[in-house]
């Protein structure tokens, strides 16, 4: 009987070890006072995600965050942009990337809707928990934009001309750095973000 204790007591010893659980580092979430005034945490508006869940953009608070405009039947500037978005991801070490975030806004929200963004996503490979997809009013998204300092036009009824521009925010939501164009070096993004997210 002692021996069968010592042998349990020695079993569930090891149990305990094993699943020992890891503080997770929280993330800090400022009062909207305490918000620097720049913050793009600011804004008021709400967004539909490709989950169809509604959030504000404050919701992303405490995340360093990746951040694109396009839309999903581009055909020339946002596979591209897209590819750029996936080659930062590729790249940003798995230590500090549960605390990045790679958010993809609409600039086509009639077209974008949560359905037709979850698919874009499958079919990119971006579903992970890491991707989000937004889509917005026209009002909201031209407000982003701007925040962003994305110019779009619509030209025809499926299309846009549009910047290209990848943007970082850190923690707080200030803008920490912009990369503009298709393909190009990524490096600085890449640090910025890996500082950030320390």
């Amino acid at each position: 009987m002692k021996k069968l204790l010592i042998i349990l007591a020695v079993f569930v010893g090891c149990t305990n070890s094993q699943t020992e659980v890891v503080d997770q580092p929280t993330r800090e979430i400022l009062s909207e006072s305490e918000l620097p005034e720049m913050s793009l945490f600011h804004l008021p508006s709400t967004w539909k995600t490709q989950n169809n869940e509604t959030i504000k953009l404050n919701d992303l608070q405490g995340n360093v965050l990746v951040m694109v405009m396009i839309y999903t039947t581009c055909q020339i500037a946002c596979p591209r942009l897209v590819a750029d978005m996936r080659n930062i991801e590729k790249k940003v070490s798995k230590k500090v990337s549960q605390d990045v975030k790679y958010v993809l806004v609409s600039i086509d929200p009639e077209t974008d809707t949560p359905e037709r963004l979850k698919a874009f996503a499958k079919e990119n490979n971006m579903d992970g928990d890491q991707w989000i997809f937004l889509q917005g009013t026209k009002e909201t998204t031209r407000e982003f934009a701007s925040v962003l300092a994305v110019k779009y036009k619509q030209i025809s009824p499926m299309d846009f001309s549009h910047s290209n521009i990848i943007s970082v925010f850190d923690q707080k939501g200030e803008l920490a750095n912009q990369q503009e164009g298709l393909g190009v070096d990524n490096s600085e993004t890449v640090e910025t973000i890996m500082r950030l997210a320390k």
